[in-house]
């Protein structure tokens, strides 16, 4: 009896979001992965909190993918060179989004150096010795 009811516990196959998975693991990488990558359509939402069709296409590319035995690796790399870095909340650091990470503080620190500088331009206007007399003259 406890051997058939083991049998039948190991042989269950996991269902998540509609799909089957042979195994839990396989299952977890998926939710994972879902978690992982933003619904182009939606913006701010991945893929798991999505109904927008192109998510749902987009679920079922990563279920083909995980069900081939593909790596976690493999499955970036494939969303990425389809959908190009947005796809990813975690993008790679490349020039370009090294370029988009400091231009803020490279703005800040430009900023505060021109107006450190202008202020040390600043010098005290000095009235000539004319205008000196001509203000005693008005004031007396």
């Amino acid at each position: 009896m406890l051997t058939s009811l083991l049998i039948v516990t190991l042989s269950v196959v996991v269902t998540v979001d509609g799909f089957q998975f042979d195994s839990q693991v396989n299952a977890d990488r998926y939710a994972r992965l879902i978690e992982e990558f933003r619904c182009p359509k939606c913006l701010n939402t991945n893929l798991a909190g999505s109904d927008a069709p192109i998510a749902q296409d987009l679920r079922r590319a990563v279920y083909r993918l995980v069900v081939e035995g593909k790596s976690d690796g493999e499955i970036r790399d494939y969303m990425r060179e389809r959908y190009g870095d947005f796809i990813l909340y975690d993008p790679r650091l490349t020039p370009k989004t090294l370029v988009l990470w400091c231009t803020p503080f490279l703005l800040v620190l430009i900023a505060t150096w021109l107006v450190l500088r202008l202020k040390d331009r600043r010098q005290p206007i000095q009235p000539s010795s004319s205008e000196l007399e001509r203000i005693r003259e008005l004031t007396s």
